[in-house]
């Protein structure tokens, strides 16, 4: 799951635009997106972040700018302690062309120290989505609360295909690739142009799109 090898697969696959979406950072968006724009892809640059309840919540940005000053701003709330390769796996920072620039020290796969709530809030200040990951399943917010809140507001869930749509919610049907052979063929759409539509309609506010409209997502690169 390097950059170029994403965004050629993305390519192959038929795809308009791909986000990605690590674990509670941004160290290879940059990359990304340059590998993405060299494959004719839009790119939406996010981030998979874990609640301190361990909610999954995807974060989605207009452009790099805005997603790396939300890595800036969760840094400081992530685990003290350092990643440990011989258990969790090497967190390897590179370049569009899948060189190896580094390593990230830090641990990425736990809660960070801000709920629910706080996160969301950052995410839409700085003009992003906020949208629950895989709903229904593990680290998903129905799993760990059993309900969606009435604060935070959210206007798009991450649902596999089946599941309940919650009324009034817009349903994003994704490939959840962490290899590559498991990003989808391009299935969903959705009637957006560009990032900038993309981000409106997962905050609720293209009038007319709602449940009957499906589009894809992925946390590590995502076909819709």
């Amino acid at each position: 799951m390097s950059p170029a090898n994403i965004c050629a697969m993305a390519r192959l696959k038929g795809l308009d635009l791909i986000a990605l979406t690590d674990h509670n950072t941004g160290g290879n968006l940059a990359a990304c997106g340059e590998a993405a724009r060299r494959n004719g892809l839009q790119f939406v640059p996010g981030m998979e972040l874990c609640s301190r309840e361990e909610v999954h919540l995807l974060a989605y940005f207009r452009d790099l700018d805005a997603a790396l000053q939300m890595a800036e701003a969760i840094r400081p709330l992530l685990p003290q302690a350092n990643n440990r390769p011989d258990t969790f796996g090497h967190q390897l920072l590179m370049d569009s062309g899948d060189r190896v620039l580094g390593e990230e020290d830090a641990l990425l796969i736990g809660a960070l120290d801000a709920d629910l709530e706080t996160l969301t809030g950052m995410v839409r200040r700085l003009g992003g989505a906020a949208v629950p990951a895989h709903l229904y399943r593990g680290y998903g917010l129905i799993q760990v609360l059993g309900f969606l809140p009435e604060t935070p507001r959210f206007y798009a869930v991450e649902l596999a295909l089946g599941q309940p749509v919650p009324e009034g919610c817009l349903a994003l049907y994704n490939s959840d690739a962490h290899q590559l052979g498991m990003i989808q063929e391009r299935i969903h759409a959705l009637p957006v142009a560009d990032v900038p539509g993309l981000i409106a309609a997962l905050n609720g506010k293209l009038p007319g799109i709602l449940t009957e409209n499906a589009n894809h997502h992925k946390e590590g690169s995502t076909p819709w």
